[in-house]
């Protein structure tokens, strides 16, 4: 398996992993979550196979935008989306993954941009695994 496709945070309660919604749904992905503000383009919900489409963890609109997966932004980019992750309605979200993975055991964080590396997910990750 591709290691820039699908990576994996292991908790004891649980594990976390970033995988391309695009990318064919497989049992080992667990509860599916979309953290995309935007449906991805051409994916139907079936295709998509998400079990939860949590907007509210997404980077804002003004934050995705600037950054347009441009490498150089991608130091800022980080800083940026992680105090955007310290709002009230955000904070709810990153609990609720929380309580997917108490449920869940494995939690999938879906993303659609092309970039498998340097996207929102990454920066996703490394706060729930501060946050444990």
């Amino acid at each position: 398996m591709n290691n820039a496709l699908f990576q994996a945070h292991s908790q004891e309660a649980g594990m976390f992993r970033t995988k391309r919604v695009y990318a064919t749904a497989a049992p080992e992905d667990g509860f599916r979550v979309l953290t995309d503000r935007l449906w991805p383009r051409g994916l139907t919900k079936e295709a998509a196979a998400v079990d939860l489409w949590l907007k509210d963890v997404a980077p804002s609109t003004e934050l995705r935008n600037w950054f347009k997966h441009e490498a150089p932004l991608w130091p800022e980019f980080q800083v940026r989306y992680r105090l955007e992750l310290q709002t009230p309605e955000r904070q709810a979200a990153l609990a609720e993954l929380h309580r997917l993975e108490e449920e869940h055991g494995t939690v999938t964080l879906l993303f659609a941009v092309r970039e498998e590396v340097q996207n929102h997910t990454q920066v996703l990750m490394a706060e729930l695994k501060d946050k444990a």
